[in-house]
């Protein structure tokens, strides 16, 4: 059985439990075992990876079947059921860009985001310095890349929003202003109250394309880092720090600061977190999923998780508790951005931009 050399990483006891588990030697805490006979037939037909399939592909029927029953079917409504049922899912344009409270202006939105990625493109370009590119196997890897990419997309769509803002508020001010010529004199109190209806006419408007798949970025991106960042707090780190294994600096950031971030982006935002769109997150798990097994299917190489290698006697139960994992990260993170609302709605009901 070859070996090969790699950085330590989160997933050094699981790797060590499972050698232990297989009379496997390994040497030292940077070794990682190359998995033999994955390129051969025998290994992908048996009855432990007919039910792994059954878990992953099922999961995105499911998740196919959600995505089609409210976003997909909901395009066939008329315009007249369409207004009259109104979602609580629909994105209005600018609840991309625009904070959650009057008082704080969108440009400190804007701000956050790009110091957001700016420290996130950083520590990543540190980890993959340090580590080298095979850090790309590991599904942290790839939740800390969409959050860089999130935040990256979240800046431009501010900068636009900002635009926006500056040219609506010009358009408002001067229909105000001809309404004020043409009709009799207002006072104070009419001409603001005129202004904010034209504001208002002018902001809440469908969202685009991009606003949409912005929202689906935010919840997907939500629900991978709970569920890498929970797994590796809750349930790594004790049994590393009694084990005395060494965690680098780097590798708590990479668990940590794209929490932190998200958080603060879910303080400042006003989007909402629709239930359904927990299939986005479905979705990439199962897509890397499928990536590992078409790598392992082409080349003999090692298992970037000691669960993920079928010839694991209990890989169908590591697949599907993984799977069922996904649902308290998930619902975890909602249950942060409802109570965000609540609370904005009772205690700060003046500043409280809620656009339903």
């Amino acid at each position: 059985m070859r070996r090969r050399r790699h950085s330590s990483d989160s997933t050094t006891l699981l790797f060590t439990i499972f050698c232990h588990r297989h009379n496997l030697k390994i040497k030292g805490d940077c070794e990682m075992v190359v998995s033999n006979g994955t390129t051969s037939l025998d290994y992908w037909m048996n009855w432990k990876f007919l039910l792994c399939s059954i878990w992953v592909f099922g999961s995105m029927l499911i998740a196919s079947f959600l995505i089609w029953l409210n976003e997909v079917s909901h395009n066939s409504k008329t315009y007249k059921e369409t207004t009259r049922l109104e979602r609580d899912w629909d994105l209005y344009d600018r609840e991309a860009w625009m904070p959650c409270v009057k008082e704080i202006h969108p440009a400190w939105l804007l701000a956050f985001r790009i110091i957001a990625f700016c420290l996130l493109f950083s520590a990543c370009t540190a980890n993959v310095v340090i580590a080298g590119t095979d850090l790309f196997y590991y599904y942290t890897q790839w939740t800390f890349t969409l959050v860089i990419f999130y935040f990256a997309f979240g800046s431009l769509l501010s900068a636009y929003g900002l635009f926006r803002r500056h040219k609506m508020f010009t358009v408002c001010s001067l229909d105000v202003d001809a309404q004020h010529a043409i009709y009799e004199p207002l006072n104070h109190e009419d001409l603001e109250n005129a202004s904010n209806q034209q504001g208002g006419s002018c902001s809440l408007r469908s969202a685009a394309f991009w606003s949409y798949v912005f929202q689906i970025l935010f919840q997907m991106t939500a629900g991978a880092t709970m569920l890498t960042d929970s797994v590796y707090w809750l349930v790594i780190v004790p049994f590393l720090t009694i084990n005395e294994y060494p965690m680098s600096f780097v590798t708590v950031l990479a668990h940590s600061l794209n929490l932190v971030f998200l958080l603060g982006e879910t303080a400042l935002n006003s989007m909402r977190f629709p239930w359904f769109r927990i299939s986005y997150f479905i979705f990439l798990t199962s897509f890397y999923v499928i990536f590992n097994w078409i790598v392992h299917a082409c080349v003999e190489t090692w298992w970037p998780y000691p669960f993920l290698d079928l010839s694991m006697e209990y890989s169908p139960l590591w697949y599907l508790v993984v799977a069922l994992l996904h649902l308290p990260c998930y619902y975890i993170f909602a249950l942060i951005v409802a109570i965000k609302y609540r609370v904005l709605a009772r205690w700060f009901p003046e500043s409280y931009q809620c656009l339903r």
